[in-house]
């Protein structure tokens, strides 16, 4: 019997997106410039020489800087992304500037459909989302519900500094320990089944036992204040979501990836200390090493989707024969679009099962695993094995 093409059945899988930025009373993009201004896709362009503040721009002026850095900048990742949005959701080429302003009509046409964002995640199979935000959770239109794990670092670094600016550290550290047990009881009783934070920059370790006095570290004090939010977590029964390798300290333009080889083995006093799932996203290119050997060393710890500037071909590649040789699949999820509008979900996510099904077709090739073992790979990066940590297994096809 003749087999549909891997790519076929890999594009007809169930996918969780384990993070995005999508708020669920305006799911969709409301103009084409909604979809078009994407952070990633702009800084892309800005290398073909789109102006910075090209929204300033008169309308028709902004266009044809559109234009031309688009097709001065076609084999970039999210260019890629952008133009299979347009093309299979739209059914647009864009050749011209007619191109641009009709591809706005169908984007706002399709916005007025209630069913418009469930298509679109129907499109991949994309059954759940998860968001950060409480007030981001309730999908409008949608099957279900976003799922919520609420960000720690809106609050986590003003504890840190409260307690290091305190005239009184002791007291201030006591505080802040209550108000993370207060904050977490919270997420709990909301019935979230974890929460996520990033880390900025540290030399502190997780083993170390530091004392509070006036000479403590800030980052000595935030290791402290994370042993009392993994203890509260796992009374709980919570996990941990870790977005690691992003830092904001070199300048004002832009966040930059910053490979630290101690970055995650800095963090290994939690994972061996605490019974909880961490699940550890990097943006940095090397640390995609570092927490393959992480799972592979602690039980407890999973690896997480590509983040931030880990979204190249080159590095999902890389990462893919990291955690394929040293992990069984349902310790990896795979999928992190950082999405703002749904259609970008669908372009992301739509280029991820492209380089997923080429991965492991050569792993095939070369008689490393065989084709069924290359679906379960696939079906437990894209879902199954964030949906055995979401408390979502034997959900598939709902």
């Amino acid at each position: 019997m003749k087999h549909a093409s891997l790519l076929d059945d890999i594009m007809a899988l169930d996918v969780i997106d384990t993070h995005t930025h999508l708020v669920g009373d305006h799911l969709c993009a409301e103009d084409f410039w909604k979809i078009a201004d994407y952070f990633w896709l702009n800084r892309e362009l800005q290398t073909a020489g789109y102006p910075p503040e090209a929204e300033a721009l008169p309308e028709e002026k902004r266009m044809e800087a559109f234009l031309k850095a688009y097709q001065s900048s076609r084999n970039t990742m999210m260019n890629i992304a952008f133009t299979t949005i347009l093309k299979d959701l739209y059914s647009i080429e864009l050749t011209d500037l007619a191109s641009i302003r009709a591809a706005d009509e169908r984007i706002k046409a399709n916005k007025a459909d209630l069913g418009w964002a469930q298509s679109v995640a129907d499109r991949l199979h994309v059954r759940r989302f998860a968001v950060n935000h409480p007030d981001h959770a309730a999908f409008e239109g949608m099957t279900h519900d976003a799922l919520l794990f609420p960000r720690i670092d809106g609050w986590l670094p003003k504890l840190v500094q409260e307690v290091a600016q305190a005239e009184n550290r002791e007291e201030a550290l006591e505080q802040a320990k209550a108000h993370i047990r207060k904050q977490l009881h919270e997420y709990h009783k909301l019935g979230c089944l974890g929460i996520m934070t990033t880390l900025s920059n540290y030399d502190a370790a997780a083993h170390e036992q530091y004392g509070i006095n006036r000479e403590t570290r800030s980052d000595e004090i935030m290791f402290m204040l994370l042993h009392e939010v993994c203890a509260e977590l796992e009374r709980h029964g919570m996990f941990l979501q870790l977005f690691l390798g992003v830092e904001r300290r070199w300048g004002k333009a832009s966040a930059a990836p910053v490979n630290d080889s101690l970055r995650v083995v800095r963090l290994y006093g939690l994972f061996e200390h605490y019974s909880i799932p961490f699940e550890l996203a990097v943006a940095s290119e090397l640390n995609n090493l570092d927490v393959v050997q992480a799972a592979w060393n602690f039980p407890n710890v999973h690896v997480g989707g590509m983040w931030w500037y880990n979204f190249r071909a080159s590095t999902y590649t890389q990462s893919m024969q990291y955690r394929l040789e040293a992990l069984a699949p349902l310790k990896s999820s795979l999928i992190v679009s950082d999405a703002r509008c749904i259609e970008w979900t669908y372009g992301k996510i739509h280029v991820v099962k492209r380089l997923l099904s080429g991965f492991l077709n050569e792993q095939v090739s070369k008689g490393w695993i065989d084709r069924e073992g290359a679906l379960y790979c696939a079906s437990e990066w894209l879902y199954g094995s964030a949906a055995n940590r979401y408390g979502l297994k034997g959900q598939e096809g709902l």
